[in-house]
């Protein structure tokens, strides 16, 4: 009994101790919000009054909170990119200075409300929020709050990198004693691949109107050019700024501005749109340095794979890199020669069919470079002779995420030398990229661009045009670093194994076709729409879908194609004149090009061809007429398909079913049927005369005498 008393007493201290636990994992589930609209100043100097953070604190939770307050804490001095990384990372870090708290909301927030959050905090030598010297900080601004039903905690928090290149009220610092040459890309790219079906001579197909969205006046790739051309009258950042631009994006708005449709049929409505975002856009690039990313962005690992039996084959690979003509032909700019900014990690195999496409240049994150010495500046890959610009991964990590505009000034500044470390290796060469699909709001774009210009003028970078960046001599060699954790991100195998299946029945396709004399249309013209949508298959916006999804517009544009060659289904049952009566069929071709097609009988039980069925050229946009010589097997009513393929069996079209109707076999059919039953007679006359002999024998032996057992005794 005490045995039984003590182990309910165990469990019952096991659950009691268990519930702050519950309590505390519950409480993990985001209850509030933090949308920050402004921080003044973005950079701390020695002529800064105050600290100001504006916006709205939304409570997404399940409860009223009441209570709410908000403070600024301030962390100690980054001195290490791994300290970099934490704060980034989100993790926690030790308080140097805070603020008191000030009140929110007085009336609290109901689940759904919003309320304003400003934050206004003197600085100098009296105030709560001390720098102690010039660096990068990690700067908190936490709201608290007392949810129903709980106490008071810490409901929401946004974590921001602080440079400070003087302490407030103090004598400006100096600056560090070299600044590194600064490059900054821009990315104009796609953010999804928004074309279901573009085919040659035909309409343009939108998946729906989010590129138009983009387009638009405020939305995110007017804000990109909006921008950049707001940077115009700064100079120092107009040298440094270098366009990596999306021929895939500028294809489509081009293609946009002649009219276009949404899936479904319905007209766009973007066309104006189009047309004034581009010429904005022609007006930006002219005379300014211009870099290609692949086509759609493309993952160029995925691309290698879908031929991975040939690798002479880089027809796909030479496309998503060869979009220099696209921009040139719609802006009017030559990019950078062999130079490419690819998106996803590249592994060795990749890296040296790049090579052999023309690419000379790689602008790759540094993370992705391995070298015996630290990266300053372009190097020289190891089996190749291509050239890798390293990117620096820690201001890119920054420009991620929440607060992307304002980390990145913090991890810029930090890369300028305020780090602390007088040891550290010293960065001759800055290549900055953002994210290829940036979204941050163009009011976060601009002061961005108008801080780098501050930087630029208080020494602590300098400006650099990329060319001059790329025109200096390696520094060193580096060999390029492809890990598991890239395998994992990469695009999957079920998507490459759908894009090589889809693109071996196009060159099954392809190698049927032939240009025609009148129409001079290339058949490679012809295919290019699916040779296109199966690069946008392995754009780096698709991962992690489905993929019938990313494959999809592929196969829809390879069946368009083929369904234009195809057999007309007959209006009325044919009759077969005779047995060994040919079947006519009639086919059509609805291409410009011509194409070689073969016909194949299926289903079609009571129906024989008596010999090969020729190859036959259909003309472009024309038909012919093709007697199928066949043999009926029976009389009588029945039904056949007729399909068409390649030469090489790719099929074309849809079957089309023949109703049929036969009053006569064929000669060989009755020659047949006369054989058979001739030896049926045979058969059965042998079978007679066995009979009638076996028959013979039984009466002869019962009239012979018998013989008994005892007359025999």
């Amino acid at each position: 009994m005490k045995r039984l008393a003590a182990t309910v007493l165990s469990i019952l201290f096991l659950a009691f101790s268990a519930l702050p636990v519950a309590v505390a994992q519950a409480q993990e589930q985001p209850r509030l919000r933090v949308d920050l609209d402004q921080l003044n100043p973005r950079v701390i100097t020695s002529t800064s009054a105050s600290l100001t953070v504006t916006g709205r604190v939304t409570n997404i939770g399940d409860r009223r909170i009441s209570k709410l307050g908000v403070r600024l804490q301030l962390g100690t001095r980054l001195q290490t990119e791994q300290q970099i990384g934490d704060v980034l990372a989100g993790d926690k870090f030790k308080d140097l200075a805070a603020t008191e708290f000030v009140d929110l909301e007085p009336d609290g927030l109901e689940p759904g409300q919003s309320g304003a959050l400003n934050l206004s905090v003197p600085l100098g030598q009296s105030s709560k929020l001390q720098f102690p010297k010039v660096g990068v900080y990690p700067l908190l601004v936490n709201v608290n709050g007392t949810p129903d039903f709980g106490g008071p905690e810490r409901l929401a928090a946004v974590t921001l990198l602080m440079p400070v290149l003087g302490v407030p009220g103090k004598a400006p610092a100096s600056r560090p004693p070299t600044a590194p040459s600064t490059s900054l890309l821009w990315p104009i790219a796609n953010s999804a691949v928004h074309v279901v079906s573009a085919p040659l001579g035909g309409p343009l197909t939108l998946a729906d109107e989010r590129l138009a969205d983009e387009l638009a006046a405020g939305g995110r790739l007017d804000s990109l050019v909006e921008a950049a051309r707001a940077a115009e009258a700064d100079t120092k950042v107009s040298s440094s700024l270098c366009l990596a631009i999306d021929p895939d994006l500028v294809a489509t708005v081009d293609a946009m501005t002649r009219g276009y449709q949404v899936a479904g049929g319905a007209p766009g409505k973007g066309v104006e749109t189009a047309k004034n975002w581009l010429g904005r856009l022609k007006a930006l690039v002219a005379g300014r340095c211009v870099v290609t990313v692949p086509f759609a962005d493309a993952d160029l690992t995925a691309l290698t794979k879908v031929r991975a039996g040939d690798a002479t084959d880089t027809a796909l690979l030479a496309s998503a890199l060869g979009g220099a003509g696209t921009i040139k032909n719609v802006l009017g700019i030559q990019p950078q020669d062999g130079v490419v900014w690819p998106g996803g990690a590249l592994d060795a195999q990749t890296v040296e069919a790049i090579g052999k496409a023309g690419v000379k240049t790689l602008l790759t994150d540094s993370g992705k470079l391995q070298s015996g010495s630290p990266l300053s500046g372009g190097v020289s890959i190891e089996g190749t002779d291509l050239r890798a610009q390293p990117i620096d991964a820690l201001i890119s990590s920054a420009l991620n995420g929440s607060g992307s505009t304002q980390n990145g000034l913090g991890a810029i500044a930090f890369r300028a030398g305020l780090g602390g470390q007088p040891d550290a290796p010293a960065r001759s060469r800055l290549l900055i990229a953002p994210p290829r699909h940036w979204a941050a709001t163009g009011t976060e774009l601009t002061t961005f661009l108008g801080r780098m210009g501050d930087f630029y003028t208080a020494g602590l970078i300098k400006p650099a045009p990329l060319p001059d960046q790329l025109a200096d001599g390696p520094s060193g060699t580096a060999s390029v670093n492809y890990d598991p954790q890239d395998l994992t991100a990469a695009t999957s195998g079920d998507v490459t194994a759908k894009m090589s299946q889809i693109d071996n029945e196009t060159l099954g396709l392809s190698s049927a076709m032939t240009m025609d004399a009148t129409k001079r249309v290339n058949p490679a013209d012809v295919i290019a729409p699916v040779r296109l949508a199966l690069i946008r298959a392995a754009s780096t916006s698709w991962r992690g879908a489905d993929a019938a999804i990313v494959t999809g517009n592929a196969r829809g544009d390879l069946e368009a194609i083929r369904g234009q060659v195809t057999v007309e289904r007959p209006k009325q049952t044919i009759a077969l004149a005779s047995g060994a009566s040919p079947l006519p069929a009639y086919i059509t071709n609805g291409l410009p090009v011509g194409i070689n097609v073969r016909t194949v009988l299926k289903n079609n039980v009571g129906l024989r061809p008596t010999e090969a069925v020729p190859e036959r050229t259909v003309p472009a946009n024309g038909a012919i007429n093709q007697l199928l010589p066949v043999e009926a097997l029976r009389a009588g009513r029945f039904s056949v398909d007729v399909a068409l393929t390649t030469p090489d069996g790719t099929p074309l079209g849809t079957d089309a079913r023949f109703e049929l109707t036969s009053t006569e076999y064929g000669a060989i059919t009755i020659i047949i049927t006369i054989t058979a039953a001739g030896a049926l007679l045979l058969l059965s006359s042998r079978r007679i005369y066995r009979r009638i002999k076996d028959s013979r024998a039984d009466r002869a032996n019962e009239s012979a005498p018998r013989v008994t057992e005892d007359a025999q005794v």
